[in-house]
């Protein structure tokens, strides 16, 4: 059986459970515990960063590159279009979702984690011992306060833009590119994740994001589009 080694909050690895999903493929999950579970996973991979998929005697690390394995040993459904211009399109949308989307999401959350004691914590890894869990949320909110002040505001407000621009896209069509699924779409839904919980997520993350986005009228149809997306997919 396929066995993926991941941190569940990240958005990397729910992105490569998004193509599992898709693929219809059983899988077990190993949680990598901090420290000593990032040296087991160097020993198995060469590198400590998740997601690593083992599919029998092959390690694959990097969620695209366990994306493209999945779509070569499992090609239906189809993530990658045959058309070549949709095909470039996917894989144009999946970097952008991986790179700059990516970058503005982790620097929203960082925020909204300094504020939030609970959001912090529940993000730890779930092996995270629980004096670290503690300390962790009973650091004071007024120690993290400059954390939030120094995250890059024309950042924020680049992905305040290009949420919007996603919104209209998926309020126009149901999916990223062309009439099927893609990776685009899995990408993207992987790294919204981390602006607004989906029910996935489990207590308390799940509905709790970023302030300001998540709870945002207007990027309502957005947050409901990745939600359409999970359903699809059999997943909360």
């Amino acid at each position: 059986m396929l066995e993926l080694h991941q941190f569940r909050h990240s958005a990397f690895c729910e992105k490569a459970r998004l193509v599992l999903a898709a693929k219809g493929l059983e899988y077990s999950v190993v949680e990598v515990v901090p420290g000593v579970g990032q040296l087991e996973l160097y020993r198995l991979s060469g590198q400590r960063q998740v997601p690593v998929l083992v599919d029998g005697p092959e390690v694959i690390a990097d969620s695209t590159a366990i994306a493209l394995h999945l779509e070569a040993r499992h090609p239906q459904p189809a993530l990658l279009p045959v058309d070549p211009a949709e095909r470039a399109q996917v894989r144009l949308l999946e970097d952008w979702a991986d790179t700059t989307l990516a970058a503005g999401a982790r620097l929203a959350l960082v925020q909204a984690a300094a504020a939030d004691p609970v959001l912090r914590t529940a993000l730890l890894p779930e092996a995270t011992p629980d004096g670290l869990r503690s300390l962790v949320g009973a650091l004071p909110g007024g120690l993290l306060a400059g954390l939030g002040q120094v995250v890059d505001q024309g950042a924020l407000q680049e992905l305040r833009s290009n949420l919007e621009q996603l919104t209209v896209l998926v309020q126009a069509q149901p999916y990223l590119v062309g009439s099927a699924l893609s990776l685009a779409d899995l990408a993207v839904a992987g790294q919204l994740s981390l602006l607004k919980f989906p029910a996935s997520a489990g207590a308390p993350l799940a509905g709790r994001g970023v302030p300001g986005l998540a709870d945002d009228p207007q990027l309502a149809p957005l947050w409901a589009w990745r939600d359409r997306l999970g359903a699809q997919l059999g997943r909360p």
